[in-house]
């Protein structure tokens, strides 16, 4: 018994120092990353909990400005966003141009009965979005048109080419026009070479040869990053790297790792430089990526299994920091627990939507249009996370939350630092008449904290049901 208690404890401490996965409310795929405006953006799929295939039916959004703390925006974009749509919300892409946004996707056609490339446009990034075309942007009635990529090349009058790429398990691109709803001339189709990436086209390889690699799937365009400048020069080599672009992908086959290819041009010629994230025990045998850099730093976007119940078909979305080496190659990342260190404190003094959390148990997110995103179906013992929040040099006084519960309610404990370390403030949840019957509550805080904790809000009550619904809390001072 004493070693069964010990494990559990030793579980729910690991559990408390982890940031990978970085979405723990739902099962998350295929994260695509973006950069707007001072705040991270990760655009992902949703795998359903328990699916036995990819049985995907919306996209969903998150957002950061400091990398551990992360707020769920909830599915502006679904199959029913589509007409056309019918299955399989599969991996996508966000991307801004004159302030617009543009979300490309893949989904099954009802009209060519294979997979297609769709465009959905927002004024904002966390939407609403509607479909820009009201029909696929391509089609043609075959399975592989799957895991579109986008990238709009930095020019400095706004004019860059907008490129677009998906496939499985070939490469198909477009020069898209300045909408970035059509498209100028006819869909390519990458040569795939040994050279290019590490193997040829399936139909093409050699019978018991062995390859350095192939290419699978979820391709993510980028360009190489800026070289350092010293003494106000770039060395030639340096500006040579810079000049390229890189295109990572899914690699090898099932399971999957991460590799890249470089290249001169969008468009090639490609060389296939080497892996990325080599096979780990990420518990899915698929992978996807995606890179930005934000605040200085430089983040690597993926996928794990690594939720409880998670695997193949559950999958969750996590981030690794990195530093490109000094020619700006891609080092080795390998998937970690522990995630991504802050970039900034939080602050706890202006209102804080629920859903915002760098970590939970049990707890899951749903939406309506009267609240918008909430989080729900908490039970005894679930908890939330906040990492690095600034109680400032004056401790707050008082806890306010905005609960509904159908009968019975329950308590929100603020504790410091663990789901077990000190107590600042217990907020009493009364049954409040329904579900969607909210109500705003203040609790005095009864111990005193300054300074820099992690914050736990820790659910309590009657152990089976569910206790209460939740939007938002704030603190004073």
């Amino acid at each position: 018994m004493k070693k069964l208690l010990s494990a559990v404890l030793l579980t729910a401490s690991l559990c408390a120092q982890a940031q990978n996965p970085f979405v723990q409310t739902w099962c998350t795929s295929d994260p695509a990353p973006m950069v707007h405006d001072g705040t991270m953006y990760v655009y992902t799929g949703h795998d359903e909990d328990g699916a036995d295939f990819f049985w995907m039916q919306e996209w969903r959004i998150y957002s950061t400005t400091d990398m551990v703390n992360w707020t769920d925006h909830g599915s502006p974009l679904a199959l029913e966003s589509f007409t056309w749509a019918d299955d399989r919300a599969w991996a996508s892409q966000c991307v801004e141009r004159d302030g617009r946004f543009y979300w490309y996707i893949c989904a099954h056609s009802k009209i060519s009965r294979g997979m297609a490339i769709g465009v959905a446009v927002s004024d904002s990034p966390t939407g609403p979005f509607h479909d820009a075309l009201g029909k696929p942007l391509y089609e043609d009635g075959k399975w592989d048109h799957i895991d579109p990529t986008v990238y709009i090349e930095p020019s400095e009058d706004g004019n860059g080419q907008a490129w677009l790429m998906w496939g499985n398990p070939q490469i198909y691109y477009l020069k898209l026009n300045r909408d970035m709803i059509s498209y100028e001339g006819e869909v390519g189709l990458m040569p795939m070479t040994e050279e290019a990436f590490g193997s040829p086209a399936m139909n093409q390889r050699e019978k018991d040869k062995q390859y350095k690699d192939s290419y699978v799937e979820g391709p993510w365009l980028m360009k190489a990053p800026q070289p350092a400048v010293a003494k106000g020069k770039v060395s030639k080599r340096k500006a040579k790297v810079a000049s390229k672009y890189y295109l990572l992908y899914a690699a090898g086959g099932v399971p999957e790792h991460i590799s890249y290819s470089t290249a001169p041009s969008p468009t090639g010629p490609w060389t296939y430089t080497g892996q990325i994230m080599p096979l780990s025990d990420t518990k899915s045998f698929t992978n996807h990526c995606g890179v930005a850099d934000y605040k200085g730093h430089s983040y690597f976007f993926y996928h794990t299994g690594k939720l409880p119940g998670g695997g193949g078909f559950g999958r969750s979305v996590a981030v690794e920091e990195f530093q490109y080496n000094a020619d700006g190659t891609f080092p080795t990342i390998l998937p970690t627990d522990e995630g991504v260190k802050p970039l900034e404190t939080f602050n706890p003094y202006s209102r804080v939507e629920a859903e915002t959390m760098a970590f939970s148990r049990g707890v899951k997110v749903e939406q309506n249009e009267q609240i918008g995103v909430y989080v729900t179906d908490i039970h005894n013992g679930d908890y939330i996370k906040l990492q690095n929040v600034d109680l400032g040099s004056a401790a707050p006084r008082s806890f306010s939350a905005r609960v509904a519960s159908g009968l019975r309610g329950g308590q929100i404990e603020v504790r410091a630092d663990s789901v077990r370390g000190k107590l600042l403030a217990t907020l009493s949840v009364p049954g409040t008449g329904g579900w969607e019957q909210w109500q705003t509550l203040k609790a005095s805080f009864s111990a005193s904290m300054t300074g820099s904790h992690d914050i736990y809000l820790c659910f309590r009550g009657r152990k089976g049901p569910k206790l209460f619904n939740f939007d938002w809390w704030k603190m004073e001072n």
